[in-house]
């Protein structure tokens, strides 16, 4: 039997919004056990935990749309697994990219890769804008997002409303280099509802806003409506950026045609520009950030590229310099097509 066209039919079935896969051998039903225990507890869990032995080394986590999936293979070590009130949270070790977050079966962030994702939500934004000093991170549990906002000096007051404390929880005890920020005298951590918070923001109070979210379902879901977009303009200032993760060009098609749609009419058709980049852990690779400006911000003019090559190299930035904040914002032709369907 294909077990893929079982699940495809029991997708089918279940009339699934979104859907995720781990492959693995015969006879390794054990790594479906669950771990579930008191919040309070769950560090000395963790730290208690030992391989049993029972786990293959063969087993494939997946991701899966209708025509193509990508797979890192599993060591079978599994430091923490959790079932929030929102998702299950686990942290695990791959083979390839090391310690992985994975969110519901779906991989959110690696230890090798992550730097990729984190200094390009951060880095264009905060270069972009004139004077960043109130900055606004919706999502972003694992850290990474606030760690590269705080490398700006002159940032005064870093704001982070993250929905699920579990993920802060599990990162910060098992992804320590992503997550060492949390403890920054200029950060304030809320465990909230950001859908929520900036419904209820001051007009006019944040100079850049990062919605470090994940796709649109479960918890993240509302990070794509048009009503959460309009909140976030609305508490930007004059003069303010917004970017959000964007989806996939190649993987989510219709997400990311909808959310530069709804950016475009809020902001303004010129001013919802389209950032691509690379991230080798995320389906097909290519992934994007979409940005909202508002006043006279650009996304690429001016740029000051020897203040910000200097910052590249005092910073040991690894994937962010002038010259890719430049060209992320130029778009292959396909792109270019697909954003005016």
């Amino acid at each position: 039997m294909n077990a893929w066209i079982a699940f495809d039919y029991l997708k089918e079935s279940f009339q699934a919004k979104s859907y995720s896969a781990i492959e693995m051998k015969r006879g390794s039903v054990n790594l479906l056990t669950r771990n579930d225990f008191d919040i309070s507890t769950m560090r000395q869990k963790a730290n208690e935990w030992v391989n049993p032995g029972f786990y293959t080394r063969n087993v494939w986590f997946t991701d899966k749309d209708e025509n193509q999936a990508l797979s890192l293979r599993f060591t079978g070590d599994v430091f923490y697994d959790y079932q929030s009130p929102f998702q299950r949270v686990r942290i695990l070790e791959s083979y390839k990219y090391g310690k992985m977050l994975a969110l519901d079966d779906m991989v959110m962030t690696t230890e090798n890769d992550e730097f990729h994702y984190h200094e390009m939500i951060s880095h264009p934004a905060m270069f972009m804008h004139p004077n960043p000093k109130n900055v606004l991170v919706i999502g972003g549990g694992d850290g990474g997002t606030i760690r590269e906002v705080l490398r700006h000096k002159g940032v005064e007051n870093v704001t982070m409303v993250e929905i699920d404390g579990a993920v802060i929880e599990a990162c910060k005890e098992h992804l320590p280099q992503i997550a060492s920020s949390f403890n920054d005298p200029k950060l304030t951590l809320l465990v909230d509802d950001g859908i929520a918070f900036i419904k209820n923001a001051a007009p006019g109070t944040y100079d850049v806003i990062l919605v470090d979210g994940s796709d649109p379902v479960g918890p993240a879901e509302g990070l794509f409506s048009v009503s959460f977009y309009q909140n976030c303009y609305n508490a930007l200032k004059s003069d303010g950026v917004l970017v959000a993760q964007g989806e996939s060009p190649k993987f989510n098609e219709k997400a990311f045609c909808e959310l530069n749609h709804t950016l475009q009419h809020i902001f303004g058709q010129d001013k919802a520009p389209v950032s691509l980049f690379f991230v080798p852990t995320y389906p097909t690779g290519m992934w994007s950030f979409q940005y909202g400006l508002k006043g006279k911000v650009n996304a690429t003019q001016p740029l000051d590229s020897t203040s910000i090559d200097a910052f590249v190299q005092s910073e040991g930035l690894r994937y962010y310099n002038s010259a890719l904040h430049t060209g992320s914002f130029a778009l292959p032709n396909f792109v270019k097509s697909l954003l005016l369907k």
